[in-house]
């Protein structure tokens, strides 16, 4: 991550997660199966595969240099996406940072961080409107017997999604209220860097959602999502969870992203100073889940007061942000990854699989149908834009 302060203000960072395999989906009945067999048993919840894992490790390291340290991980809680954050976590506790003890007279102390991934389901896969239930995430038990110790027990997430599916203005309104009520509680405790980890089409939201820029198409590649990139935001001069009029919501929220990326390190202070976020998002597998089947608590139902006020307006667009407004430093940089940019995601303009290119099949690929892969540039750090509809999956 590059180190870039201005005005005593730390950058925030975002990085998506690794590869993952495929999975499909029969949207005529929301049946979901995969050919290889998830360490959860959930088809849409696959693991990554061994460069996805390589991938991981070299983002990890890159995180290790954030500047200033990262204070606290939320993570979509997919098994790809922990898996994403994981080298980075079991390396910053094992490890004492620097801090700043007096500004005047130079000094620092050393601190021995004990991170843990507070898992916030709002920052989870998006899925597509449908006439039937989604899978959910496996329930915190199975998760902890795959890494343990990694998941923070007492943390509740801040937002339940629907399991209807949504549409793209739903996930960004989901994003909206869950990165407002994120960014309040960091503020209110005093974080100065947060790493996020999600998916694709959540990390290209959450990007749109942070510097109030939403285009006229869908379509446009404005955010991108390559697997392990690094997305870095810095909050505007000034900026603060209630400035420029944003509601700050009293409930907490959660976030959720698609595909192994990371995106968005915030550093918030209760002090006023500008925040950073980082954002690491990871790929789900392919299976159809049961309600019994999903995380503790956090099936979907209608009823969840975490869904209240899901759709409710968050005032974002036209250039003003969530949490007083972001600038983005980063957008999806893999100079970290031996090779370079790759399976890259955007929107296609589909919300739903009835609509989508093959839906007079019965099955789908559930990671490319409702969006179009990007090629990215093998040279490390080098932006590429072709876009392709063949091969790959959604991340």
């Amino acid at each position: 991550m590059d180190n870039k302060l201005s005005h005593g203000r730390p950058p925030a960072s975002c990085q998506n997660a690794g590869f993952r395999s495929n999975w499909l989906v029969d949207h005529t009945n929301g049946s979901y199966s995969s050919t290889l067999r998830s360490p959860t048993g959930i088809a849409a919840d696959p693991a990554l595969t061994a460069h996805g894992v390589d991938q991981a490790k070299e983002l990890g390291q890159r995180l290790l240099t954030a500047e200033p340290p990262i204070e606290r991980v939320y993570s979509s809680l997919y098994f790809r996406c922990l898996q994403t954050v994981e080298p980075f976590v079991r390396s910053a506790s094992s490890s004492p940072s620097s801090m700043p003890e007096d500004a005047e007279k130079g000094t620092t102390r050393h601190l021995q961080r004990q991170l843990q991934v507070r898992g916030e389901t709002g920052l989870g896969e998006w899925y597509g409107s449908a006439p039937f239930e989604h899978p959910v995430p496996a329930s915190l038990a199975t998760l902890e017997s795959h890494f343990p110790s990694l998941l923070d027990r007492d943390y509740q997430p801040a937002v339940v999604p629907t399991r209807m599916g949504e549409s793209v203005d739903e996930l960004h309104d989901r994003l909206a209220v869950t990165l407002e009520r994120l960014i309040a509680e960091c503020d209110r405790d005093g974080i100065r860097a947060v790493l996020l980890c999600s998916h694709a089409a959540p990390i290209i939201a959450l990007g749109r959602v942070l510097t109030g820029n939403m285009p006229e198409s869908i379509e446009v590649e404005d955010f991108r999502a390559f697997t392990c990139g690094l997305s870095v935001f810095r909050r505007r001069k000034g900026a603060s969870s209630g400035a420029n009029g944003v509601h700050t919501a009293t409930s907490p929220a959660s976030v959720s992203a698609s595909a192994p990326r990371a995106q968005t390190v915030t550093d918030s202070s209760s002090r006023g100073s500008n925040n950073a976020s980082n954002v690491l998002g990871s790929t789900p597998g392919t299976a159809k889940q049961t309600a019994k089947a999903g995380t503790d608590g956090l099936q979907g139902a209608e009823s969840d007061p975490r869904q209240q006020d899901l759709h409710a307006p968050v005032v974002w667009r036209g250039g003003r942000g969530v949490g007083g407004g972001w600038n983005c430093e980063l957008n999806s940089d893999c100079s970290h990854l031996s090779q370079g940019e790759e399976r890259g995601w955007r929107f296609s303009g589909d919300e739903s699989f009835k609509d989508a290119p093959g839906a007079n099949k019965s099955m789908l690929d559930a990671g490319i149908s409702l969006g179009v892969v990007v090629e990215g540039n093998k040279e490390s750090g080098k932006s590429h834009r072709k876009s392709s509809t063949g091969g790959g999956s959604r991340l």
